[in-house]
C-alpha cells in the first residue's frame, strides 16, 4: 500500500470522479458519490475481483483532500457487505491491477 501514499493530501477532482466513461476505462465504478461532498466525507468505488467478490475502494476526504484510502472485499450478491482483504488477496489484486489503480488515483487527483 506504500505506492498509494503519494495520493494522501492530494485534492480530489470531482469532475473526473463523475466521468463514468473514464472510470470504466480503469475497470472501476463509483458506488457512493456525495453531492456535494461535506467537509469530511467518503467516496466508494468498486471493481471486479472474482465471480462472487468485488474490491471496494474507499476514499475518505477532509476539506477536499484525500486523507485515507481503504481496500476491502464485498460480495456481489450483498453489496453492503465489507470484509478485509487477506494479505495474499491484496498481493494478488495489486499484482493484477496495481498499475490500473495508480492510473485511477492519478486521474481522480489531477
Amino acid at each position: 500500500m506504500q505506492r498509494f501514499k503519494k495520493f494522501i493530501n492530494q485534492s480530489l477532482n470531482l469532475e473526473n470522479i463523475i466521468n463514468s466513461g473514464q472510470l470504466f476505462a480503469f475497470g472501476i465504478r463509483c458506488t457512493t458519490l456525495p453531492d456535494p461532498p461535506e467537509e469530511f466525507d467518503e467516496f466508494e468505488f468498486k471493481t471486479g475481483f472474482s465471480e462472487q467478490m468485488d474490491i471496494v475502494i474507499g476514499v475518505a476526504i477532509e476539506m477536499g483532500k484525500v486523507k485515507r484510502i481503504l481496500l476491502g472485499l464485498s460480495e456481489k450478491n450483498d453489496p453492503d457487505s465489507f470484509m478485509a482483504l487477506s494479505e495474499s488477496q491484496l498481493e494478488e489484486f495489486l499484482a493484477q491491477r496495481g498499475d490500473q489503480l495508480i492510473g485511477f488515483f492519478e486521474f481522480i487527483t489531477q
